[in-house]
């Protein structure tokens, strides 16, 4: 929904960005270089269908197998537009770097605003984790097949580690790098998609059926409710379907953000949603071997569905798109996370936020907030080195953070009525029930990745993201307590003393 529908309300006319930044309290020291395209492909490029739907492939097979990734797809991508639709609204009249939690201050005061900020970096910090990790894990697949190399979870979080320092150095640079970048992922994903799916329907010589593709139902998770194995499955899709927040976070940095952002978000969502379950279908038509895939010798069963389809050589060119489209999708999504945590810094919400808040005089970008972003997300994967399911909690880190954070100020414009000024683009009279759905989808996802994926529970099967949620949680209170006098965004239509005060240190 790329045109803006009407309601009663009377929206925010269009205007310069930089002086409506102004009005929202912020002075502008981030370089506006990005366009319309470049912000819808931020956002295109964290979904990275090439990197969730990959990653978590292996999943879906033991939890639900084929019937529940295809039709858990399409499904969960249907809930996953109402909640895009939803915040591209409340986009549309906040965009700042703050994004979520900017919209939750301003729509429901400073503790709204204070714990859906941190739910929001939690799920950014645990997407860069997910993301590079699965990097990882391929690049690790591919060099198996040219070498006696075998993958370990040792070896696995060292090329982890030299992938995040790739990613790092290249955010160091201005933002016209990393949208150049992204936009070159667009047109990767989508022709990766195409030769992926268009190879495995021409080369091999068997094919599944489709009733096999579209109505095999695989239950390995030791639980005995097909109702509950059905729900964990969906985890590879709304796993897939987050981090369109890019389109958000990066307003501050876009010409007519306050089109072009929520367009950006909405977009990126239909887009991944086509071609994920074009993907998924051809992947799993290809499949040779179900017993083989899964217990893959690569550690990853893509790469032995490629392998068994295609040979040493078809399998490692596949494996390079998809590795390249990994390495997009990660440096993309540390972007986002830095302005997250330059943002939240700006208004004094984490310890050290004078340093974090940092912009480089030179490249006009937040080097500090880079590197702390990289470095938290090598924290939360550290469990993998210890635990072979850690992978699944890492991913439902992710959901449980970010995902709520989308709902958060979506509830407060509902609840809002009448006083939320909408921008330029907005729902007009469908603007509740596309919420309303949208929130009560989140609240049902939230509780259900929280639940072990896995039984017997054990040390080695527990599903951690639960516990990571609570650890964030009890800090972010704790540390309210601390902070909360100096934490505050500025006041609408901020005086010249808060502008300057703001624009203080951080350049």
């Amino acid at each position: 929904m790329s045109r803006t529908i009407w309601s009663s309300a009377v929206p925010v006319p269009r205007q310069d960005e930089e002086q409506r930044l102004r009005e929202l309290g912020y002075q502008p020291v981030l370089a506006r270089r990005m366009g319309g395209f470049g912000n819808f492909a931020i956002s295109f490029s964290v979904i990275s269908i090439l990197s969730g739907c990959m990653t978590l492939y292996g999943f879906g097979l033991g939890t639900g197998g084929p019937a529940v990734m295809l039709w858990g797809w399409a499904g969960v991508g249907i809930f996953v537009l109402f909640v895009g639709l939803a915040l591209a609204e409340v986009t549309s009249a906040y965009p700042t770097s703050g994004a979520l939690y900017y919209m939750a201050d301003r729509l429901g005061g400073r503790r709204w605003g204070w714990y859906t900020g941190w739910l929001n970096l939690l799920g950014l910090l645990g997407a860069i984790a997910g993301i590079d990790y699965g990097a990882a894990q391929f690049t690790g697949a591919l060099v198996s097949l040219h070498s006696d190399f075998r993958p370990t979870e040792g070896s696995t979080f060292l090329i982890f580690l030299a992938i995040l320092l790739i990613h790092a150095l290249l955010n160091l640079f201005n933002v016209r790098l990393v949208s150049l970048l992204n936009s070159i992922s667009v047109w990767w994903h989508l022709a990766g998609v195409a030769i992926i799916v268009g190879v495995l329907a021409i080369v091999p010589d068997h094919h599944q059926s489709p009733s096999f593709v579209f109505g095999e139902f695989v239950n390995q998770t030791g639980w005995s409710s097909p109702l509950y194995v059905c729900m964990i499955g969906l985890l590879l899709a709304q796993y897939t379907f987050s981090g369109y927040d890019a389109s958000a976070h990066l307003s501050e940095e876009t010409s007519d953000a306050s089109t072009s952002a929520p367009r950006g978000i909405v977009r990126a969502i239909w887009a991944s949603w086509i071609a994920g379950f074009v993907l998924l279908a051809g992947l799993t038509f290809a499949i040779q071997d179900y017993a083989g895939t899964q217990g893959s010798a690569t550690g990853v069963p893509p790469a032995q569905i490629f392998l068994d389809a295609l040979g040493s050589s078809g399998a490692t060119a596949l494996l390079l798109i998809v590795i390249v489209a990994q390495l997009f999708c990660g440096n993309a999504e540390v972007a986002a996370a830095s302005r997250m945590v330059f943002a939240f810094s700006r208004d004094n919400a984490l310890p050290g936020s004078a340093l974090w808040r940092k912009v480089s005089t030179r490249t006009q970008t937040p080097v500090p907030a880079v590197w702390l972003s990289v470095g938290l997300a090598a924290v939360i994967a550290l469990p993998s080195l210890y635990s072979k399911t850690a992978y699944g909690a890492v991913t439902a880190i992710n959901v449980i953070g970010i995902t709520p954070a989308y709902a958060i100020p979506i509830f407060l414009r509902l609840r809002a009525g009448d006083r939320f000024q909408p921008g330029p683009w907005n729902l007009g009279r469908w603007s509740k029930p596309v919420g309303w759905i949208a929130v009560l989808w989140v609240a049902f996802v939230t509780v259900l990745f929280c639940l072990p994926q896995a039984s017997p529970v054990t040390v080695d099967t527990m599903n951690y993201a639960s516990i990571a949620l609570a650890v964030v949680l009890i800090l972010a209170t704790v540390w309210w307590f601390v902070a909360r006098r100096s934490y505050s965004t500025p006041s609408a239509y901020g005086t010249d003393r808060e502008q300057a005060e703001i624009a203080e240190g951080i350049v």
